[in-house]
């Protein structure tokens, strides 16, 4: 099925991504739709050709609400420019909104708490006057700044749709009006209820604009990381064509062009190094600190950050196929993700605004009919504060903003949350299998021992092994090669030679016959290794792999070649296993490599010489929920089967496409991160949704003025605006806190 991405613009509350998705659900060739509020966009999975697509913009328009097709990849720039206008067009409805209210607020309620200057208003202006200039300044507020609570909640209001927009009409329209019946027939109103309340109508109008705004440029700030990623692109590249040198916009790369890279400049595309060798800062990516030195035939990524010295490169991946537009899109889903708790967020929200109305009437009959006089102001005052606080805009930011920052953080820190809803499973998860090679190890065997017979030169014996291991692709091999190159030995050919499959080989080189391979091997060509086997036998207790070598039949050195432990593997089991984690390990080595590795790690839950199928019997086994973290194709069963896969960035393709998470570089650090970040962001959630509901549940009870009669206590139309625009801001600010997670 197809996914087809709408930015949609209008939404303010949880009622609105409600019908938002009841409209989509309804339309008949949407099979599944999700609405974020945090990033104003719906997807809609299902539509088969641009016809429908263009249905499903015209319902979401028709809806109330506007809505327009979102290109993979492009518009980012656009999105970001949209969001900056509208914080400024909200800074300045707010500005003209406070600057219109203010006197009318000093005038009116300057009065109430100051009685002479009350006196004075009426005697020098003239309380009708007074009144009369309130209802100009007001109602320009209400025609100018605040008119978009009417064009879009009076419209929703008729279609039986209420939004947030639709109880701000209302309420301020009925302070609005009482206040109009006062001023101009106040014949019409019971003796002794003249009093205007165009004060409230303004306060309310402009403490919301400024919720709104302070919640757009927090919303703005959600996407940090987005715009961070963004901006780590190369704008300009110095590219080959037709044999000159020419600067061209660095989205116009060619897949195959020659790039000179020069010292300190963002690498402008995935691309391979033809010449030069210098050190690339790839942290903005991989979160890996330290520089990585590149030369001939080493992989570059875009947006990293070049040395001191100059390179040539040739473009592999441009556009969105570069590791970097994959970033960001991963980001971006996993910040779109709607977790499996937001669903209780959405029955309940479902109801909300419709309950608030019932509820707000039924404060106002009350209130008529049991209310001390004057009956009919206490009245709109309750009921009007009643639509104000009630509004649900926290709870429909609750989760989404918590989970943009949390996404966007870990991206940060190199871990990306490819399948969101892996962002609220890692949180609760038991035990956490590793796989051992090249993972908790390095991936890549090295020589660590080396004895030899001191009748042989060290330097000759390099030499001669090095010619014969040259010829084969084992990894022993190119370890032993790897030695050879670093003591800075001139390698010989190796005439007639022949691989025994995992026993050893044997060839001729420098008019020598060399041998190597295993002891068993040894024995099998008729030698005795001696005082070696002892050696090797302690070596291979440790989890090395001991290599044994002739020279013209004479056993001359023996060899350990072993894949290193990662230097923080120990610490990372170690702090897992703090929070409460167990830590298992699977490996396909044999089981006295597999053992030695788990004990320096402290790691108690052993499986060796597992093949990728018992890699998933494993994971039955364990206590769940359970996460595989592992890097090799023979992983992806495992990765794919795990409760959260989580995928070693260095490692294969199919690896990461089969993972929920994955980490940019081979630090282990990472995996800590991820579940610090999956922690962390469920509990941030969970307090936004707490006092988002909590807050509700609090002050509607005081805005309907329940404790009026035992404490005298009633909320005000002015104080419950300004206390559902800080709920807002209060939920966003909470979300911002995990910008700072380390």
């Amino acid at each position: 099925m197809s996914l087809t991405t709408y930015d949609i613009s209008g939404m303010h509350c949880a009622s609105c991504v409600g019908r938002v998705e009841r409209t989509l659900q309804a339309l008949p060739d949407v099979t599944l739709a999700r609405v974020n509020l945090a990033l104003e966009e719906a997807i809609v999975e299902g539509l088969p050709d641009a016809a429908a697509e263009a249905r499903v913009a015209q319902a979401i328009t028709d809806s109330g609400y506007k809505a327009k097709i979102k290109v993979a990849g492009a518009g980012r720039q656009e999105q970001v420019e949209r969001r900056q206008s509208q914080v400024r067009t909200l800074g300045f409805q707010t500005l003209i909104a406070g600057l219109l209210t203010f006197p009318v607020f000093v005038v009116e309620m300057g009065g109430h708490m100051y009685q002479p200057m009350h006196h004075w208003v009426s005697s020098t202006v003239g309380q009708t006057n007074s009144w009369f200039v309130q209802f100009l300044l007001i109602t320009l507020v209400m025609i100018w700044p605040g008119r978009s609570f009417y064009t879009l909640g009076l419209p929703n209001l008729f279609r039986g749709a209420p939004d947030m927009n639709a109880l701000v009409a209302i309420g301020t329209l009925a302070a609005w009006g009482y206040s109009v019946v006062s001023l101009f027939a106040p014949n019409l109103l019971p003796m002794g209820n003249l009093a205007v309340y165009f004060e409230a109508a303004g306060v309310i109008i402009t403490l919301i604009l400024l919720g709104r705004f302070l919640e757009a440029r927090a919303k703005g700030r959600t996407g940090d990381a987005i715009a961070r990623l963004v901006g780590l692109r190369a704008k300009t590249a110095m590219v080959l064509r037709n044999d000159q040198w020419i600067e061209i916009a660095a989205d116009q790369i060619q897949i195959g062009d020659e790039i000179q890279l020069r010292p300190g400049e963002t690498v402008p595309a995935d691309a391979v190094v033809l010449t030069g060798q210098n050190f690339i800062d790839e942290s903005m990516v991989t979160g890996e600190p330290m520089p990585v030195d590149k030369g001939p035939g080493a992989e570059v990524i875009g947006g990293t950050v070049n040395g001191t010295g100059s390179l040539t490169i040739q473009a592999a991946r441009v556009g969105e196929a570069s590791t970097l537009a994959q970033i960001i899109r991963m980001v971006e889903d996993a910040q779109g993700t709607r977790l499996p708790i937001q669903d209780l967020v959405n029955r309940v929200t479902i109801w909300f605004v419709p309950a608030v109305m019932v509820l707000a009437t039924i404060t106002l009959i009350a209130w008529l009919i049991f209310g001390p006089t004057p009956a009919l102001q206490f009245a709109l005052i309750t009921a009007v504060s009643v639509l104000i606080v009630a509004c649900p805009c926290a709870m429909g930011l609750a989760t989404p903003t918590s989970i943009m920052v949390g996404a966007g953080r870990s991206a940060e820190l190199g871990v990306l949350f490819r399948k969101g809803d892996a962002l609220q499973q890692l949180q609760s998860i038991k035990t956490i299998v590793f796989d051992k090679t090249g993972t908790l190890t390095k991936g890549t065997p090295v020589v660590t021992e080396f004895e030899h017979d001191a009748a042989f030169d060290r330097a000759h014996i390099l030499t001669l092994i090095a010619g014969l291991e040259q010829r084969s692709e084992h990894p022993v091999a190119k370890a032993i090669v790897l030695r050879a190159v670093e003591e800075g030995v001139t390698i010989p050919k190796a005439a007639d030679f022949q691989a025994f499959v995992g026993r050893g080989a044997t060839a001729n080189v420098l008019d020598h016959v060399i041998e190597v391979g295993t002891a068993h091997f040894m024995l099998e060509m008729g030698h005795e290794v001696g005082d070696f086997g002892a050696k090797a036998q302690g070596w291979a207790l440790q989890g090395k792999t001991p290599v044994f070598m002739t020279i013209d039949h004479r056993v001359a050195a023996v060899f350990a070649v072993s894949d290193e432990i990662k230097p923080e593997a120990k610490a990372i089991v170690a702090q897992l296993q703090n929070k409460g984690i167990s830590v298992a390990m699977v490996s396909g080595d044999r089981d006295e490599t597999a053992q030695y590795v788990a004990k320096a790690l402290g790691i108690s839950n052993v499986v060796s010489e597992a093949k990728p199928a018992g890699k998933l019997a494993a994971l039955a086994t364990l206590a769940g929920p359970v996460a595989f973290v592992g890097d090799g194709i023979n992983d992806a069963p495992a990765l794919a089967k795990a409760d959260v896969g989580i995928a070693i960035g260095t490692g294969t393709d199919v690896a990461i496409e089969a993972a929920d998470v994955v980490m940019m570089s081979g630090d282990l650090s990472a995996v800590v991160n991820a579940v610090t970040i999956s922690q962390m962001t469920m509990r941030n959630i969970k307090q936004n949704l707490f006092w988002a509901f909590a807050y509700n549940a609090l002050l509607i009870p005081v805005a309907a003025g329940v404790f009026y009669p035992a404490f005298g206590l009633l909320l005000s139309p002015a104080l419950a605006a300004g206390a559902m625009a800080l709920s807002s801001v209060f939920v966003l600010s909470n979300a911002l806190r995990l910008r700072w997670v380390h």
